[in-house]
């Protein structure tokens, strides 16, 4: 089918021929290749042998392909991968007399895709292809996961002509073995896939656009850029009172303020024109140069119709990129065909309008026709068939593909080689397989400030596995500040860490999980000058600290300890609470600022109902002395308070000075919090320290090919099995084997025969004994003698040795002393042992229930 070609129109076809033979002309001129045939017989050649000369010439200048299908091992493959069964027979020459019918039918279209090659050179009808499995990862269970897998996991490889489908097809197995396919490679293997998780899924064969079958994906943007679109709530509208007061009239000019709102909408409308014209403009640069070969190139995808799995909607999935299409989406030009493992549908439909127009009802023989006649029918067709007919209808032979296996390293490994690079509109994706970094880094998104993506703007690092529990990093190159996210279960519950150096005291933000800290610590916001804390769910509905800090006095600078005297200078702390219910408003305490250095406390209470005002305290800490020269604790002056309510009795002044000693042991302890506040970020930044350079990354106790302990403990226990069962095996030995087959038979053993049994196999064990003895002695004076040797010939040359040398003959005397030792400790102990092994063996032979009838009166 000639997608976007309207029938009839011979010009358009040579306008299109025209096109097509410039661009291979330019591409000869580019490669420096000999010319591969004459451009100027084309216009006159008829439309058939024209394209069928594109082909050619296509062929040749496309790009040689790395790998060779032809050269795989196919010696492991089983009897189905090389041969076709009488069915798989049947069902080709029913392919082959298909499309005699359609080629005679619809002469102006492209073959058929029904039977490629597949990687044992053998015929294969592309139904048979499909082998639904469905995988044990539930990550695999959905359409998402599975084609971010298929395209993670394999390489592209271009089709070796864009304008006719492969002559060859390896089956999924062998996809996955060799991590690379073409565009009908990928959506076989994912089709298998989906229909394995209950999709209803179809491999289509059809036309797209150069950047779908080219998998270029620099004029798109990132998913991990795109912003989710949020729902805009439509604003509550509060109702009118009928009472209400009416607002105070407008005394503004209603001119001037037409000629200000005017003014600002010529204002904008000039932004909004200049902003589309450089929108128009930057799109005008990035739009891609016109295709020759658009509405031509063949590319492979997969259909999900809606049904099963509760999909609502029918889509497309690129399994080059794992993202989904509409079925009218514009990057789809035209379907010539479309396959599961159970039929084959030829599409009718007209597709001048690319798939905008396409009904996918499979049932309706109008729009597609089918190739078996099978039971397996959408609700249109169904109800057609006759009884008769369905008896004679053939059904699709059973896949001769082994099922799809994925082990949990190829799972978790992913891409080819542990990684895989993606180049996006601006910005750049990295991916890594799990623990393939030693820092544990799995993704990486480089942001560029040019389409030329030359200067870096901001980079995002995903992270796994990290024993630090951090799980992303963010760094902005043009403000240089960083920004880290952590996991629940960090050592100091940190949430997220902005800043821009790790040195102390300087510009930074800490979060952390307040569920997962004591004093219900939210947020910490630092400066040289200031510190603010945010705080949820405390008991004493504290919420907000702000600390104002004063320059260090030079003597404090030089000290390097970090104590409460060299802590900086507090100026103020603010406090500000939650209501308290349980307490009356003028006595909840909303409020409370201590300033140090001007020695003064004031506290703002919460509002009363029906009040606008709080009631207020100012403590004025001053100690002044009267006449006599006696200091004064507390008068009437040192506290300023402003009470809601006139009814209100003023409190007397002991109870004035209570309140103010009890604040100014708040004051103390709140001094000594921050001090704590500040030793703790600098414990924390010594700590990220230590984690960034360490960068340990843990491992779960079942993941047994990479937990060492674990492994260690396994194969200790098999090795401590191992030697139980050779024990038990030496244990069942027959010790007098040898000396009963040499009596000969002994079911009826005479006393003689038995004494004459015991006497050889104790002299066997003496002489074993003597043996050994000997063996442990000729090994000690041989090791004996080279050393005398070698003390020998150190005392000849002593003078004209280098310390090399010597080092060299302390070395061997120390290890030769060694041997010496050792062996003369086995001598000692053979010795003393032997007499007791062969007491034990005496014994054991006169228990033995064969000997100890014989033997009973000899012990």
């Amino acid at each position: 089918m000639e997608v976007l070609r309207e029938h009839g129109e011979e010009e358009e076809e040579e306008k299109k021929v025209f096109v097509i033979s410039n661009e291979l002309q330019d591409l000869e001129e580019k490669l420096m290749t000999p010319k591969l045939f004459n451009l100027h017989q084309l216009l006159g050649n008829n439309r058939r042998e024209t394209l069928m000369f594109l082909q050619t010439g296509l062929t040749h200048l496309n790009l040689t392909i790395e790998f060779d299908w032809s050269s795989i091992d196919t010696s492991q493959l089983p009897a189905s991968y090389k041969m076709n069964s009488a069915k798989e027979q049947m069902l080709l020459q029913l392919a082959d007399n298909f499309h005699r019918q359609y080629a005679h039918l619809c002469p102006d279209r492209q073959p058929l895709f029904l039977h490629p090659l597949n990687e044992c050179r053998v015929e294969k009808f592309v139904s048979t292809t499909v082998r639904p499995t469905l995988q044990p990862y539930p990550e695999l269970y959905n359409w998402d996961g599975c084609a971010q897998f298929v395209s993670d996991y394999l390489t592209m490889e271009p089709l070796s002509s864009p304008i006719t489908p492969p002559s060859y097809l390896p089956s999924p197995t062998s996809i996955l073995k060799y991590q690379r396919g073409n565009c009908f490679g990928f959506s076989l293997l994912l089709c298998s896939l989906l229909i394995g998780a209950g999709y209803d899924a179809y491999c289509v064969n059809g036309y797209a656009t150069r950047e779908i079958c080219m998998m270029d994906e620099t004029r798109e943007v990132c998913p991990l850029l795109e912003k989710s679109k949020e729902v805009l709530k439509e604003p509550v509208k509060e109702k009118i009172k009928k009472y209400a007061v009416k607002p105070p009239r407008d005394l503004r000019s209603k001119f001037e303020l037409q000629q200000v709102a005017k003014k600002e909408a010529d204002t904008e409308a000039a932004q909004k024109k200049k902003q589309k014209e450089e929108e128009e403009r930057v799109m005008e640069a990035e739009k891609p140069k016109p295709d020759p070969l658009y509405g031509l190139r063949v590319h492979a995808w997969v259909l999900v119709l809606s049904g099963k799995r509760e999909v609502p909607e029918s889509f497309f999935i690129n399994p080059f990129t794992a993202h989904s299409y509409s079925t009218t989406d514009d990057h789809f030009l035209g379907i010539e065909s479309i396959w599961n493992h159970k039929n084959y549908w030829v599409n009718m439909q007209d597709c001048w309008n690319g798939c905008k127009d396409l009904t996918f009802d499979l049932g309706d023989p109008v729009r597609w026709e089918f190739m078996l006649l099978g039971t397996d029918k959408p609700l249109l067709f169904a109800q057609d068939i006759d009884k008769e007919e369905e008896e004679k209808g053939f059904d699709m032979p059973a896949s001769w593909v082994d099922p799809i296996q994925i082990s949990r390293k190829e799972f978790e490994t992913r891409c080819p080689q542990g990684k895989k690079v993606i180049q996006y509109k601006n910005a750049k994706l990295e991916k890594w397989a799990p623990y393939l970094n030693s820092n544990g880094l799995v993704k990486r998104l480089t942001i560029y400030e040019d389409p030329e993506c030359i200067r870096v703007l901001e980079v995002k690092e995903w992270f796994e596995n990290r024993e630090d529990m951090m799980n992303m990093r963010e760094l902005n190159k043009k403000t240089e500040v960083t920004t880290e996210y952590f996991s629940p279960g960090h050592i100091q519950g940190l949430k997220a860490h902005t800043y821009k150096t790790m040195e102390p005291e300087t510009e930074r933000t800490m979060e952390f999980y307040s569920e997962m800290r004591v004093d219900g610590l939210q947020k910490r916001v630092e400066n040289a000058k200031e510190m603010t804390e945010y705080f949820e769910g405390r008991s004493d509905f504290l919420h907000y600290r702000h600390t104002m800090f004063g320059k260090r006095t030079k003597r404090a600078q030089k000290l390097l300890v970090n104590t409460e005297l060299n802590a900086r200078p507090i100026v103020q702390i603010k406090e500000q609470f939650h209501r308290n219910p349980e307490k009356p408003a003028d006595e909840d305490v909303a409020e409370c600022i201590f300033m140090i250095l001007e020695e003064r406390i004031m506290l703002t209470y919460h509002c009363k109902d029906d009040y606008i005002t709080a009631s207020k305290k100012e403590f004025i800490k001053r100690k002044d002395v009267d006449n006599k020269g006696n200091e004064i604790i507390m008068t009437s002056d040192m506290c300023i308070s402003y009470q809601v309510g006139s009814f209100v009795k003023n409190k007397k002044l002991l109870h004035l000075y209570e309140m103010m000693l009890k604040l100014m042991e708040a004051e103390k302890q709140l001094r000594h919090q921050v001090w704590e506040s500040e030793t703790e970020v600098l414990e924390i930044l010594k700590i990220r320290e230590e984690e960034a350079a360490a960068s340990k990354l843990t491992v779960s106790m079942y993941d047994t090919e990479r937990n060492e302990k674990s492994k260690q403990q396994r194969e200790t226990m098999e090795r401590l099995m191992q030697e139980e069962r050779q024990r038990q095996v030496e244990q069942d030995l027959d010790y007098l084997a040898p000396f009963l087959i040499q009596m000969g038979s002994t079911e009826k053993m005479s006393k003689w025969q038995a004494l004459r049994l015991k006497e050889d196999c104790l002299s066997d064990f003496k002489h074993r004994l003597i043996d050994k003895a000997n063996l442990i002695q000729a090994r000690f004076e041989k090791e004996t003698q080279e050393l005398q040797k070698k003390q020998q010939w150190y005392q000849q040359n002593q003078l004209s040795m280098t310390l090399e040398d010597e080092d060299a003959y302390l070395t061997y005397c120390s290890d030769a002393m060694f041997r010496i030792r050792i062996l003369e400790i086995r001598l000692n102990r053979h010795k003393e042992m032997a007499p007791q092994k062969y007491i034990e063996l005496e014994e054991k032979l006169c228990k033995d229930p064969r000997l100890a009838e014989y033997l009973k009166f000899n012990v």
